[in-house]
């Protein structure tokens, strides 16, 4: 199991609706340090299962690091959702949790802005840790617009009460209730959203909510740049359990079709020179295979949660040396200009490459 995984004690739950409970949990002192976390940012969860050992899933964090004493997630039961059910059903004050150190990049880079912050359901957990965060230590509006089903499944109705006395002026909460109105439409979110098309829009929730909410901000010609959306995403590997190395041809990693393969020369293989954890290792790089798989193959405990680009947790930098990323989910022009990659889907381009994970 990697050494980014951690066995950390429940201190209580919280029950949040009927179908939604928080977890807050009690980190030791000498961990502290390794579970510190930006607004918008997730754990990995290890759930028990008796047909694969365990499942991995990832909660966003609902908690503020400037405001909370304590980090938690919130967990929303789904349809069948396995592992979210697991968690209400067993997890109690007291339960022991196997999890990893904190990771993800929907976080503002900076909270001293004005906040566009859009939620549906169990999307809201992001949303809240940014949205408590940027009212504590920055001086901009927050604008929180969250859709629900009824009043009954508005997930932190009294903490977005209680924030919206202490912040009249700087925080607005716009709910939108199926029950009252019907699934949300696109003129309709872009006559709610027309006075904050100018602020930076955080974006989470159910596929169908993301579709319509973006073509809400298009047709205010709000920018794509200033739009960050989160995604849930079942993952397709297990980080809580080593991966078998196995040979280039046998890898699958359930990507698209659309995605680009790597255009390599015969008997390809460059020297990689990688800096972590206070250590430093030489290691062969094929030239057909991704970093992140030549650091596990060779026992290197490199930090990944999704494998697919998305989360961001395996961004690192080169810093001497070409490479190039098969896909891109997570960094920004300017990220990738400053040399971050994503160690899942780098490959080499050139025979000697030093990486760096600094982040």
């Amino acid at each position: 199991m990697s050494a980014r995984a951690h066995r950390i004690k429940v201190r209580e739950v919280v029950s949040e609706t009927a179908d939604a409970v928080s977890l807050i949990f009690d980190v030791p002192a000498d961990l502290s340090g390794r579970f510190a976390y930006a607004p918008g940012q997730f754990l990995t969860v290890r759930v028990p299962s008796e047909r694969t050992g365990s499942v991995a899933r990832c909660y966003s964090l609902s908690s503020s690091p400037h405001c909370d004493d304590r980090p938690a997630v919130t967990v929303k039961r789904t349809a069948g959702g396995y592992a979210s059910n697991w968690l209400c059903d067993n997890v109690s004050a007291g339960s022991i949790l196997t999890v990893l150190e904190p990771a993800g990049n929907f976080s503002p880079r900076s909270l001293d802005r004005d906040f566009l912050l859009c939620a549906a359901g169990s999307g809201i957990t992001p949303i809240m840790s940014i949205a408590k965060s940027a009212l504590a230590t920055g001086r901009g509006r927050v604008v929180v617009l969250y859709a629900n089903r009824d009043r009954a499944s508005i997930i932190f109705e009294r903490q977005l009460r209680e924030l919206t006395r202490r912040y009249p002026r700087r925080l607005v909460v716009l709910h939108w209730l199926e029950s009252e109105r019907g699934l949300p439409g696109t003129q309709g979110l872009a006559t709610m959203l027309r006075p904050y098309r100018k602020y930076d829009v955080f974006l989470c929730g159910p596929q169908g909510f993301a579709t319509v909410t973006t073509r809400a901000l298009a047709y205010l010609r709000v920018p794509a740049r200033a739009i960050h959306r989160e995604e849930y995403r079942s993952l397709t590997d297990n980080p809580f359990e080593r991966p078998v190395a196995v040979a280039p041809s046998e890898l699958s990693d359930g990507a698209p079709p659309r995605r680009e393969e790597p255009a390599v020369t015969a008997n390809g293989t460059g020297t990689v020179r990688v800096e972590i954890d206070g250590s430093t290792h030489t290691l062969p790089w094929p030239r057909d295979r991704k970093l992140l798989d030549v650091l596990l193959d060779n026992g290197i405990d490199a930090p990944y949660v999704c494998r697919e680009s998305a989360c961001g947790t395996c961004v690192c930098r080169v810093r001497d040396g070409r490479t190039r990323m098969i896909m891109n989910e997570a960094l920004i022009d300017e990220e990738i200009a400053m040399g971050l990659t994503l160690a899942c889907q780098t490959l080499p381009e050139s025979d000697d490459v030093r990486i760096v994970f600094d982040q």
